[in-house]
Order: C-alpha cells, then sequence, then structure tokens
C-alpha cells in the first residue's frame, strides 16, 4: 500500500531530511528550516509522528531524526554522477566503493539528482552494482537547449550531453520561441521512464554563436542561475546608503587609519582592506578589515536563503556571477577607496622576531579605505618604478609577509604555484589571446596576511578554554591527510622521473614541501605539482577541526571573503553570536553548521568544476585555428588509451590517442608513468618534451587531438624489461 503524505508539513520535512544525505537532523534544525512558530508548531509535530508512525523517517536519540536504513542493508541513496556515454555511479556519504549504474538501469535519474539506488547481489570483491529505485531530489530546476519543432511534437535538445533525453514541450507552453532557437526550460516531472520528461520554455536566449551564451549554458548546466529573482534584488537595494547611529554603535571607528585594498585591475568586489603600522615597543600592528556582509544579509532572510542556496561567487571566463546582488557586492559592501564602510576588523599585533600574535582583537568596526590598488601596480611600487605617497608602507608590507612566507614553508607549509592563463576576447566572445597569470610578490602579501587573520580567528573560537568547556560550534576549513595509496602513486612518479626525495616514516607536508621545492623551475615542475594536487584529499568546510594539512595549520577558516562565500558570512554571525550575550543550543547550532559546510563544500566543488568547463571551452575555441600546425609540448599525463600533452606556451591540454601511432604497439605501464613499446622499447613517459601538430578540435565536446610528430626526450630502449601486457583497455592480458 502506497504511503500517503497528508499532514501541512510532511513533504518539507522528508525534502529537508533527503536534501541532507538521510543523515540526522535535530528537531530544532528542522523546525527553524521551515520558519515554524508558536501558532503552527503543533502541526509540524504531528507531521513527524506522522512520518515516523509510516516509516518514512525514525527518530534517534537527542531529538533528531533520519531516514530509516534498509533492512536488507542493500538499499542505499546518494549522488549520482553520469559520464557522457550514459552509464554512471551512486556516491553514498560514508560507503568506500561507489555503486556503478549502467546506463538502462538509470530510470528517471539525470546527472546530480540525490537517488535511491538497490544493489544488484554481485560476487565477493566485485565492483557494487545497482539500479535506481527513485530519484529523491531533483539537481536541476532549469535547463538550456535547442528548440526543435515538427509537425508532431514540439521538443527541446538539451546542451548538456549528460541530460540524455529530449525534454518534450506542449504547443502551448514555448513562450513564442522559434525553431532552433536557444531557450531556457523550466524542468518539469518526469515519473516513468519510458516516456520523455516534459518542460515549459521561460526564456528565449538567443540562437547559437550569440556572444556568451556559450557560457551562460555552462552556467546553467551545473544549475548556476545567472541572475537574482526580483525578490531577492528588491531585498539588496532596501537597504540605505547612509549610515544610522544604530549602525556604528559598538563598532571601532577606524576610519583616521590608514588602510587600502589590493586587488585584481578588474574586480568590483572589494572584501578586505589591509593596515600596518609599528608600535611604540617595536611590535608590529596588522589590520585585516573585511566587508561586514552580516550587517545587512540576516539569518532567514530572502538574501540569507539566495546566498546559502548559492554558497559562493562563481568565476567564468568572461564573467562573475556573484553570490549576492550587484547592490550588495559591489556597491554598498564593497570596500570602495574614500568612502565609508562598514567592516569586520582583526587586529593583530606581531613580535617581528617570532612573528608570533601576541595581542589581538576581532570586533566589527568602520573604516575609510584612502587607496585602491591593483597587483601590477603594487608590484611596480615595490620594485621601485613608481612613487606613491603609502610606498613605504606597502614596502613594510611586503618585508613582513615575505617573513610569514619564509615561516610557513620551514613549518612544512606546501606553497603551490599551479601555473594560470586567462583570455583576451573579442566583441564576439571569442578568444584573441591566451595570457599566463604571473604569481607577483602583491600577491603574496594580501594571502599571507589574510592567512593570518583566517589562523587567528579559527583560534579564537577553536582553542580549548582554560575552564574546560568544550569549543562553541563553528565552521573551519579543513585539509585531511591524504591516503596512503594515493601518496604511494606519488612516490612513484617521483621513482619514475628519477627525482630524488626525503625518506621519511611518516608522509607530512614537509615531504611534499621538500620535493615541490628541489625541482622549482625544472621542466617536471608543472607535472609534479599536477599529480601532488590530485594526490591530495580537496579542502572542505567542516563543522569538525581536524586542522589543514597543505597549509601546515591547526586551526583555519575563511573569514575574509563574506561577499563571495557564504562560510565567510556565517563566521562573521558566529562572532557576533559569542561576542554579545546571544543563547544558542550547542548541538541544534552544530546541527545547522553541519548542513552549512555539507552544502557550501558542494557549491565550491560545482563553481570550480564550472570554471574549468568554461576555460576549457575557450581553449578548444582558441585551437581551432591552428588545425595542421605544430607545437612543442609535454607529457602531462598518461592512460592506457593514450597520453596528454599541454602546449608549452599557452598550457592548453589535448590528447595523442594511442591508435595513432603507427611505428608500435605501445604497452601501458602504471607504476612508471610511461608508454614502452612491444618491439621497440621506445619510451614516452610522463615529462616527455614532445612535438605535436593539432589534428582535430571539437570545441562542443571540449575535445582536442593532437598527433605525436617528434620525441624530443630521448631514452634507452627498453627491450629486456616489459612490463606484463594490457589490452587497450589498461587491463591485465
Amino acid at each position: 500500500m502506497k504511503k500517503k503524505i497528508s499532514l501541512p508539513f510532511e513533504r518539507d520535512i522528508l525534502h529537508l531530511i533527503r536534501q541532507n544525505s538521510g543523515l540526522p537532523l535535530h528537531r530544532a534544525e528542522l523546525s527553524k528550516a521551515l520558519n515554524i512558530h508558536k501558532g503552527n508548531y503543533h502541526a509540524f509535530a504531528e507531521s513527524l509522528q506522522s512520518l515516523v508512525r509510516q516509516g518514512l523517517i525514525v527518530p534517534l536519540k537527542g531529538k533528531q531524526f533520519a531516514l530509516p536504513k534498509s533492512p536488507a542493508g542493500d538499499q542505499l541513496s546518494g549522488e549520482l554522477r553520469t559520464t557522457k556515454s550514459g552509464s554512471g555511479w551512486v556516491i553514498v556519504p560514508g560507503r568506500e566503493q561507489d555503486i556503478f549504474i549502467s546506463a538502462a538501469n538509470l530510470n528517471t535519474a539525470f546527472d546530480r539528482d540525490t537517488v535511491e539506488v538497490k544493489l544488484f547481489a554481485g560476487r565477493k570483491g566485485s565492483r557494487p552494482e545497482g539500479f535506481i529505485q527513485k530519484v529523491l531530489g531533483r539537481f536541476r530546476e532549469y535547463l538550456t537547449g535547442t528548440l526543435r519543432i515538427t509537425g508532431y511534437y514540439t521538443y527541446v535538445v538539451p546542451d548538456d550531453p549528460k541530460i540524455y533525453r529530449d525534454i518534450i514541450i506542449q504547443k502551448d507552453l514555448t513562450g513564442q520561441a522559434k525553431d532552433g532557437q536557444k531557450v531556457l526550460v523550466h524542468f518539469e516531472e518526469w515519473e516513468k521512464n519510458r516516456h520523455n520528461p516534459e518542460g515549459i520554455i521561460t526564456e528565449i536566449l538567443g540562437t547559437a554563436g550569440d556572444p556568451g551564451l556559450d557560457v551562460t549554458t555552462i552556467a546553467w548546466s551545473y544549475n548556476i542561475s545567472t541572475r537574482f529573482k526580483p525578490e531577492v534584488d528588491e531585498a539588496a537595494r532596501s537597504f540605505s546608503t547612509r549610515f544610522s547611529e544604530a549602525d556604528l554603535e559598538g563598532r571601532l571607528d577606524l576610519r583616521h587609519e590608514t588602510c587600502f585594498t589590493i586587488d585584481p585591475d578588474d574586480a568590483k568586489d572589494f572584501d578586505d582592506a589591509v593596515s600596518l603600522e609599528r608600535l611604540a615597543n617595536g611590535n608590529w600592528f596588522l589590520g585585516v578589515h573585511i566587508a561586514d556582509v552580516s550587517h545587512y544579509v540576516k539569518e532567514n532572510s530572502v538574501l540569507d536563503k539566495e546566498s546559502f542556496k548559492r554558497g559562493t561567487s562563481v568565476y567564468l571566463v568572461d564573467r562573475v556571477i556573484p553570490m549576492l546582488p550587484e547592490f550588495l557586492s559591489n556597491d554598498l559592501c564593497s570596500l570602495r577607496p574614500e568612502e565609508d564602510r562598514l567592516t569586520f576588523s582583526c587586529r593583530m599585533e606581531i613580535a617581528p622576531a617570532s612573528l608570533q600574535v601576541v595581542r589581538y582583537e576581532i570586533r566589527p568596526s568602520i573604516i575609510h579605505s584612502k587607496r585602491r590598488y591593483h597587483y601590477e601596480e603594487v608590484q611596480n611600487i615595490l620594485d621601485g618604478g613608481q612613487d606613491d605617497r603609502f610606498a613605504s608602507v606597502l614596502k613594510d608590507m611586503h618585508q613582513l609577509s615575505k617573513a610569514f612566507t619564509r615561516q610557513r614553508l620551514e613549518a612544512g607549509g606546501i606553497d603551490f604555484d599551479t601555473p594560470e592563463v586567462r583570455f583576451r576576447l573579442d566583441e564576439q566572445g571569442r578568444p584573441t589571446e591566451v595570457i599566463p597569470k604571473k604569481r607577483l610578490d602583491s600577491h603574496r602579501l594580501i594571502e599571507e596576511f589574510m592567512l593570518l587573520a583566517n589562523q587567528t580567528v579559527a583560534r579564537h573560537v577553536g582553542q580549548p578554554k582554560d575552564d574546560g568547556k568544550r569549543s562553541a560550534p563553528f565552521i573551519y576549513r579543513i585539509h585531511e591527510k591524504p591516503d596512503v595509496e594515493k601518496t604511494g602513486k606519488f612516490i612513484d612518479l617521483l621513482k619514475a622521473l628519477n627525482i630524488p626525495y626525503p625518506q621519511v616514516r611518516k608522509i607530512n607536508s614537509r615531504f611534499f614541501q621538500e620535493v615541490l621545492a628541489s625541482i622549482k623551475g625544472t621542466k617536471e615542475e608543472i607535472i609534479v605539482e599536477e599529480v601532488a594536487l590530485r594526490s591530495m584529499m580537496k579542502a572542505i568546510y567542516s563543522e569538525t577541526n581536524v586542522g589543514h594539512f597543505g597549509l601546515g595549520f591547526e586551526y583555519y577558516t575563511h573569514f575574509t571573503s563574506p561577499i563571495r562565500r557564504y562560510p565567510d558570512l556565517i563566521v562573521h554571525r558566529l562572532l557576533r553570536l559569542y561576542a554579545g550575550s546571544g543563547n544558542y543550543s550547542h548541538d541544534s547550532l552544530f546541527s545547522r553548521l553541519q548542513i552549512i559546510a555539507r552544502q557550501s563544500s558542494k557549491m565550491e566543488r560545482l563553481a570550480v568544476e564550472a570554471e574549468r568547463d568554461s576555460i576549457k571551452l575557450k581553449q578548444t575555441e582558441y585551437m581551432e585555428q591552428f588545425v595542421g600546425q605544430e607545437f612543442k609540448g609535454i607529457v602531462s599525463g598518461v592512460t592506457s588509451y593514450g597520453f596528454f600533452v599541454e602546449l608549452a606556451e599557452t598550457l592548453i591540454e589535448g590528447m595523442v590517442e594511442l591508435s595513432s601511432l603507427s611505428d608500435d604497439y605501445y604497452i601501458y605501464d602504471e607504476v612508471s608513468y610511461m608508454l614502452i613499446g612491444r618491439d621497440t622499447g621506445k619510451i614516452i613517459r610522463l615529462g616527455d618534451d614532445v612535438m605535436v601538430r593539432v589534428e582535430q578540435v571539437v570545441a562542443e565536446k571540449r575535445q582536442i587531438n593532437f598527433a605525436l610528430t617528434e620525441l624530443l626526450t630521448d631514452h634507452k630502449p627498453l627491450l629486456n624489461k616489459k612490463p606484463q601486457p594490457r589490452s587497450r583497455s589498461g587491463r591485465r592480458k
């Protein structure tokens, strides 16, 4: 018998718990998220009990509720990820192995949907496989595609290849769009796999080839809305640009201090300003002043819900999609020069010899930025190429930041310097030039000061108190230690490249730092850094502190960018709460921070993927003009089906497929990251210099294919030591 959902809050309660991957949620957390008030609390409590009676949720200790576990243990829930080939896998929280899903067993699920999966019976030790029983939550609300109108059907062909079904549109729901136009579709329910999903066209985006439309499509494919709903914009514009006495009450008035901002030359949202002075006792007094977004974005407001949903600003190749509407992000909260702005200041007294923070204060404040610098301008001042009224302060900041960098690296902090590029685009949005970004001392200056402020704030809340009480709930930026298997593969790479490495019993951050320092400036630097990054865990947000492995910090958080990161906004709120007399439930707040940390980490990953996708798109568009031309590059990856080559000047990566190599049959040796010719013993190894010809470029698939024309690195043939043969798929024969 099908269970019915009838009481007013049942559906919303189920939705919240499912959004939390079925993990427990506190009753107070549920009521807060649903804005339950005294008048409707009885109905809320009835809904909870009804769901328990139906077996849809289960009560746990401490007034928490969760989804029930399957008695057989073979029914699980998690996030579905699919490939362009049609198959996929479900990532289940707390489970080591992902569950493989063939294309035939996707049911009505799309990429990134939260799903319920049932396992097939399998052999012991084999990869778990299952089928999607039902979709618990849709990742997408909207998608983009091309409208097609025929005599029989009207449908949209999705732009995202992972959306493997066309979307049926009723003829009266086309919104006047014409055949061939690019449209935005509101995705409706899809209940039966044998039918196609249906949708409603909400907006005509333009036609293929319109400037910027390709990047807009990428944003929507990651469920990132390129604009704000009217009510969100209205809420942002409701604030006055003038400060009242109430706005200034309890704030440090720092408008007299010499502080300024240093940002990219095209930045519009200025999160942070810095100040520095020498005290009479010889110590430094460093101020890090951060936009006080929490003054405007109040908990449970329209703006708060929208910024929680977005999690972060997204930096695509041709635009920024802000977390907050522009009136807040680029105007009222932005620390613009020669204007009063509300801030949260972390001011630290630093002993020059030890570089230890001997005293600090963290308080709401108001500042008046004296100058807006960009990084290249500051670098020119530091190099003596430009006079400036604050040159002496900038040079003091430079010396102090260099001392912090030295100390951090000596303590084992890892200094990744992965090269990046930017594009110069024409009026049509086509790339005309690829420009490698340079990391300047002016970048490091700001980075070091932000790192110190983030550490100081995290210690302030997280360090155990003298009274023995447990630390208050907080949100940390953590980076867990890499697992043994990945570090083992990294060491295999070092052996394959004949790079000496420290012999240690336990891998720590100093190990990585010493290896990277030893290859600085060599041709292997880019490759080794890339593999080192891949061998480590991803930094995430967490309500539980385990430290930051890469930075070598015991306590770390994100405090310095609340305009563009939701966790920073939460950190500001928590600082306010703990500085005042506000009451809170430890368990309830901890549960809330758990949800925020998970959502923020998820949206950060999406933003990074969208950014990379937009860069890859422009890289392929740029390379279309060079088909048939030769370039020098370096082997940046080796697989069982080919090898990747990164071009020297533009850092653009493409693939040489094994099937295109006609001089021998190459066998992949994964331990040494090399391909070995079966008959000739010829070697193609990670880090080799090569000449390649551009064979094919397919921008829609982000695909660049090269042909090897010359191997510039000469290795002695391996005729006596051959790896065990593998098939082209990489499996042992």
